[in-house]
């Protein structure tokens, strides 16, 4: 999964025809995602080698923060909660 401060969506067919521009901007830190018929189907970003600490930390700075009661219940909506595991459920424990 790409992360990235700016991301711009285009047109499927506009990778075809840009494509030398986007990959130097991909190069340069940008992220693309591409629709097809108005539907978002592929992002390109830069594949991140040899990060240092610093650079893991802001990226992981960067992440949009989880509300995990929220992801529960999202996930309970929609798989049920009938074949949920028990009381020793690890996502159930205290997070401190």
């Amino acid at each position: 999964m790409c992360q990235a401060g700016v991301v711009r969506t285009f047109d499927a067919g506009d990778l075809r025809e840009n494509l030398d521009e986007i990959l130097d901007a991909v190069a340069a830190g940008e992220t693309y995602r591409f629709s097809r018929d108005g539907v978002e189907v592929a992002e390109l970003c830069l594949i991140p080698h040899g990060m240092t600490a610093e650079e893991l930390v802001a990226r992981h700075r960067r992440l949009p923060r989880v509300d995990h009661a929220e992801m529960r219940r999202e996930a309970d909506e929609f798989f049920d909660t009938e074949d949920r595991v028990g009381d020793d459920d690890p996502w159930e424990r205290r997070r401190g």
